[in-house]
């Protein structure tokens, strides 16, 4: 019989919750809870434990693959992106973090939407292409200076 017979409500709705419905963290998060269960069943205690656990294996594999990647006006304007939060934020906006005209901060966008780090939800806007990215920006980049 399988060590884990079935992810409870409560248990998986605080995955689908931290994770953001991600695929890829809700199998790391499951994988960690996996690990920390001492019961035949995901219980809430073990899949919020999973997250310091999985939080490390996405910043050391996935999101840095990808930071790794990027130029240090590309970081640059990701961590710009971080420290307005969360969500969908007007280019203008970001320029202004850099303290940039938009045109002069354009093309580092368009770099980062071809690296599929970013997209445009709408027109003018940007968001980062996977979640809890702002959390890794601002883990790996403590502090924000324009």
């Amino acid at each position: 019989m399988q060590k884990v017979q079935i992810l409870l409500k409560r248990p998986l709705n605080e995955v689908l919750r931290v994770t953001e419905k991600n695929p890829y963290f809700i199998q790391e998060w499951g994988y960690q809870a996996w690990k920390l269960s001492v019961e035949s069943t995901i219980n809430l205690v073990a899949v919020k434990k999973a997250s310091e656990g999985s939080i490390k294996r996405l910043d050391q594999n996935f999101f840095r693959a990808r930071f790794d990647r990027l130029t240090p006006k590309e970081r640059e304007y990701l961590r710009a992106m971080a420290e307005l939060g969360s969500g969908a934020h007007r280019s203008g906006d970001i320029a202004d973090m850099l303290d940039q005209e938009v045109q002069r901060a354009a093309p580092i966008r368009n770099n980062l939407i071809k690296k599929g780090m970013i997209y445009s939800p709408a027109h003018g806007d940007t968001e980062f292409a996977v979640p809890l990215f702002v959390g890794f920006m601002k883990r790996i980049m403590p502090t924000f200076s324009r």
